[in-house]
C-alpha cells in the first residue's frame, strides 16, 4: 500500500498495516524532521523492522536532493539476514511504483569468517584465525614479494578485486551476505573487501553493533560516514551492556604468558631486521620523530584494528621519544607485562581507580601515562614495520596494549579490579585483572554527536525513562506503544505458590528448598499434560538449571514429564544447543511435543523465536537478577549512584525485568500467534517489580491473574486454550480495527480517528 504521511509518501509492501505501525512511523518521521534522537518501544511481532525500513527509505525518496543514509545495526547475523530480506521485499515494491528513481544499494557487512570465499582461508576455526589467514595472503608486503616469488601464496579473489578496485561499482539492489558471496564467486572478486569498499557508497548498510560502538572496529569501518545518516539500533534493550563491553579489557595469566612469547618473537625479528634491513627500522623511527604514530593512508589490507580509545580522546601529538625506537619500546612492554604479572600474584580482591593504578605503574615500572596512551599505536606501527601477518598469534600483546592505552586515557568511569579466583569456585586459583568500564554513555557519545538521528528501538525498553539517563542523551521523542488485538492472544500469569500453597521463588534463601523445587516440577508436569506442542522454560542461571534438573530427576518428575513431551536443554556449547533446538522443532512439527530448558541472558533468550506451535507456553522460573556479589557489578552500581543518581535496587530490578520480558516475548511473534506466559515467583506479585514489565504485557495482565497457585494457573490455561481454538475476526471489523487497509487509513487520517485511538 502507498499512503501519505504529512509531506512524505510512504511505500509499505503489504496490503494492510497495524495502527501501531502507523503511529510508530509517525513518531519516527517527527524525530527525523527534528534531526534528533528517539527511543521507541514497540511490542514484538508487530512489524517493527518493516515499519522502520519503509519510513526511512520513503523519507529519503521524498527528498532526493538531500537523501539520508541508513545505518542499521543488529546484534546477530541471523537478524541481519532477516532485515535484508524485508528490505528486498520493500525495494521491489518501491521499484514497481517509482521505477528507476527508487533504486538503492543496500549491503550487509560482516566479518571475513561470514564473507570469505577462499576455501583455504575460511576453513580456519575461529574468526581471528580467518582474519590472520587472510592477512597472510593480502598484506601489501606479501603481495610485493609474490611478484618476484611465485611460491608465495596470495588470494586470487583479492587480486581479482584489486585489479578493478578503483572503478568497481556494485549494481543497485539489496545484497545479503549470501548474495555478496555469490556475486564474488561469479566475478572472481573478494566479497569482504568489495563490501568494505561499497560502505561509503551504499544507501543502506546493515551491520553489527560493534562496527558502530567498538572504537577498534568503528575507527576503520564507520569513520567516513557523513552526518546525514540515520543510525538504528534494533533490539537495543541491552545496548548499555554492549557499550560497556566495547571499552572493557580482561587480562589473565595466560594473556601475560602469551604476551611474553610475543615479545620474544618480536625481539628476534628486530635483531634479524637490524642485520638485513636496518633502513626499515630507521624509516619508522624518522616517521615517529615527525609525529606520525600511524603511516598516512594505509592499504585497506594493512589497517586491521584502530585505537581502542574513542576518537576524541586519542592524542594528536608525537609519540614520546623514549618509545620511538623499536629496541626501546620492547623493554617498556616487558616491564609492563612483568608489573601486571606481579599484580596478579595477589591473594586478596583489589579495586583501584585508573589514576592511582597509573601512578603505581610509574613508580614500580617507570612507565608514565603518556607512554601508556601510545602503547597501542606504537605496537601497531611496529607490527607493520616487522611485517607480521599472523595477527591471531599476537592477540595477547595486543590485549595488554589495549589495556595500557585505555588505562592511560581515561581517569573517570573505569575501575581496575583484580580477583585471585572466581568466587563461585574459590578453591581454583584463576587470577584475573579487569579494566571495567562503568559508563555506557562513553562508547555511544561519539555516535550521538556525529549523526543527526539515532533511533534506539526494541520490544522491551521498559522503564523507558531509564535509558536516557544510562546513555546520557536527550531524545526528542520517547514513546512506548501498545498492541492492538482483536482477541486477547497473550495470557500472562503470576504464579506465587504451588498446589500445596507453599510460596515459590528463586530467592537465595528459598531456591534450594525441596518444597519449591517440587512445586516448580509439579507446575511443569501439569502444564505438559495440558498445553499442546512446545513449551519453553527459562531459568535464572546455568548452575540453577543444572541443580533443578538433577533434583527433578531424583524425584522422578523428569520421567513423568517425558511421558508427555520430549525434553531438550540449552548448554554453553553453541553446536550442542543448535542441535537441541533443531530436534526440539522436529518434535513440535511431528506432534510429539517438546519442552526446551533454557537460561535467561543466554543465546536462546536473545535471538531465537518460538513462534506458532514452537512456543504455546513460556515459564520464567524466578527473576533473573545479575550475580549481585560480582565486584564489577558492585563497582558499576556505585558509579551509577554517584554519577547518574540511579539507585542500586532500581537498576538491578530494571535489568532483571528487561531480561525476563525478553525471555517471555519469544513466544509471540505475530498477532495471529497466541501463547501464555507464567512468571513463577512470588516477587512478581509486588507492584515495584511488576510495573517494570513492558506496557504491552501489563495491559494483558489482569488482577485476577496476579496471585495464582498451580491448580488455578492450570484452570486459566485450559480456558485460554479453549478460547484460542475458536475462529476469530483477523481485521477486527466488528470493533476497533487492528488491520487497516489503504482505504481505512485514508478515512481515519481524514477524520483524525487514528490520533485519538493511541
Amino acid at each position: 500500500m502507498k499512503f501519505q504521511m504529512e509531506d512524505v509518501t510512504v511505500y509499505f509492501p503489504y496490503d494492510h498495516i497495524y495502527p501501531e505501525q502507523y503511529h510508530y512511523m509517525l513518531d519516527l518521521k517527527r524525530a527525523l524532521d527534528a534531526k534528533g534522537h528517539c527511543l521507541l518501544e514497540m511490542p514484538t511481532g508487530t512489524g517493527k523492522t518493516i515499519a522502520l525500513l519503509s519510513l526511512i527509505t520513503s523519507y529519503s525518496l521524498s527528498n532526493p536532493q538531500n537523501p539520508i543514509k541508513l545505518l542499521y545495526c543488529t546484534r546477530t547475523v541471523h537478524e541481519m539476514e532477516k532485515t535484508l530480506a524485508e528490505l528486498r521485499l520493500l525495494h521491489n515494491y518501491q521499484l514497481k511504483y517509482r521505477g528507476d528513481s527508487a533504486k538503492i544499494l543496500a549491503i550487509g557487512l560482516s566479518s571475513r569468517k561470514n564473507l570469505c570465499i577462499n576455501p583455504n582461508v575460511v576453513s580456519a576455526n575461529s574468526r581471528d584465525s580467518v582474519d590472520a589467514a587472510c592477512r597472510k595472503r593480502t598484506a601489501s608486503w606479501v603481495r610485493e614479494l609474490a611478484i618476484t616469488n611465485p611460491n608465495i601464496e596470495t588470494c586470487e579473489f583479492f587480486e581479482g578485486f584489486e585489479r578493478v578496485a578503483d572503478n568497481v561499482i556494485l549494481p543497485a539492489g539489496v545484497y545479503t551476505l549470501q548474495d555478496l558471496r555469490a556475486y564474488g564467486k561469479q566475478k572472481g572478486w573478494c566479497p569482504y573487501y568489495l563490501a568494505r569498499r561499497m560502505v561509503p557508497k551504499a544507501n543502506v548498510v546493515v551491520y553489527s553493533y560493534q562496527y558502530m560502538l567498538d572504537p577498534k572496529v568503528a575507527g576503520i569501518i564507520s569513520k567516513e560516514m557523513q552526518r546525514e545518516c540515520v543510525v538504528v539500533f534494533d533490539e537495543a534493550h541491552n545496548i548499555d551492556n554492549v557499550c560497556i563491553e566495547a571499552l572493557s579489557v580482561s587480562v589473565r595469566r595466560q594473556t601475560l604468558e602469551g604476551a611474553t612469547r610475543n615479545l620474544s618473537k618480536m625481539a628476534q625479528e628486530i635483531d634479524r631486521l637490524k642485520k638485513t634491513d636496518a633502513n626499515r627500522l630507521r624509516a619508522e623511527y624518522n616517521r615517529l620523530v615527525d609525529g606520525l604514530a600511524q603511516r598516512g593512508n594505509l592499504p585497506i589490507t594493512d589497517a586491521w584494528l584502530a585505537n581502542p580509545a574513542l576518537p576524541d580522546d586519542i592524542l594528536k601529538e608525537a609519540v614520546p621519544g623514549n618509545i620511538r625506537k623499536a629496541e626501546h619500546f620492547l623493554p617498556v612492554l616487558r616491564r609492563l607485562v612483568q608489573y601486571l604479572k606481579g599484580r596478579l600474584e595477589t591473594e586478596n580482591v583489589e579495586k583501584e581507580g585508573p589514576v592511582s593504578f597509573v601512578a603505581s605503574i610509574n613508580s614500580h615500572a617507570g612507565i608514565d601515562q603518556k607512554m601508556l596512551k601510545f602503547c597501542y599505536d606504537r605496537l601497531h606501527s611496529l607490527m607493520l614495520t616487522l611485517e607480521i601477518t599472523d595477527t591471531d598469534e599476537f592477540l595477547h600483546i595486543q590485549t595488554v596494549c589495549d589495556f595500557a592505552t585505555l588505562v592511560g586515557t581515561y581517569s573517570r568511569g573505569f575501575s581496575i579490579i583484580i580477583e585471585p579466583f572466581d568466587e563461585r569456585m574459590p578453591h581454583i586459583p584463576d587470577p584475573v585483572l579487569q579494566l571495567s568500564c562503568h559508563d555506557a554513555s562513553l562508547a555511544i557519545k561519539p555516535v550521538f554527536d556525529r549523526f543527526q538521528s539515532v533511533v534506539i528501538t526494541s520490544g522491551t525498553l521498559s522503564p523507558i525513562d531509564l535509558y536516557p539517563r544510562l546513555l546520557n542523551f536527550h531524545p526528542v521523542i520517547s514513546r512506548s506503544f501498545t498492541m492492538s488485538l482483536t482477541r486477547d492472544c497473550i495470557c500472562p500469569m503470576v504464579l506465587t505458590r504451588g498446589s500445596d500453597q507453599l510460596p515459590v521463588s528463586t530467592k537465595f534463601d528459598m531456591r534450594s528448598d525441596l518444597g519449591v523445587v517440587r512445586n516448580y516440577g509439579r507446575l511443569l508436569l501439569e502444564m505438559v499434560a495440558t498445553v499442546p506442542d512446545g513449551i519453553v522454560c527459562f531459568f535464572v542461571s546455568y548452575s540453577y538449571m543444572d541443580g533443578i534438573i538433577n533434583s527433578w530427576n531424583e524425584m522422578d518428575i523428569l520421567k513423568e514429564i517425558m511421558q508427555h513431551k520430549l525434553v531438550f536443554i540449552e548448554t554453553q556449547d553453541v553446536v550442542e544447543t543448535t542441535l537441541a533446538l533443531d530436534n526440539y522443532r522436529k518434535a513440535c512439527d511431528c506432534g510429539r511435543g517438546a519442552v526446551f530448558f533454557s537460561v535467561a541472558r543466554g543465546k536462546v533468550a536473545e535471538g531465537i523465536d518460538f513462534d506458532r506451535h514452537y512456543g504455546r507456553l513460556v515459564i520464567m522460573y524466578g527473576i533473573p537478577f545479575q550475580y549481585t556479589l560480582s565486584r564489577i557489578l558492585l563497582a558499576r552500581l556505585e558509579y551509577l549512584r554517584e554519577t547518574f543518581q540511579i539507585k542500586e535496587g532500581d537498576f538491578l530490578t530494571f535489568d532483571a525485568l528487561r531480561q525476563a520480558a525478553q525471555c517471555v516475548g519469544r513466544v509471540i511473534r505475530s498477532k495471529a500467534d497466541y501463547g501464555m506466559m507464567i512468571f513463577a515467583d512470588k516477587r512478581y506479585s509486588r507492584h515495584d517489580k511488576r510495573s517494570k514489565l513492558p506496557g504491552w504485557i501489563l495491559s494483558h495482565l489482569r488482577d485476577a491473574h496476579l496471585n495464582l497457585s498451580t491448580d488455578m494457573a492450570l484452570h486459566i490455561a485450559r480456558e485460554f486454550l479453549r478460547k484460542m481454538a475458536q475462529p476469530y475476526d483477523k481485521a477486527g471489523n466488528s470493533g476497533k480495527k487492528t488491520l487497516l487497509s489503504q482505504e481505512d487509513l485514508e478515512n481515519m487520517v481524514g477524520s483524525n480517528i487514528l490520533d485519538m485511538q493511541f
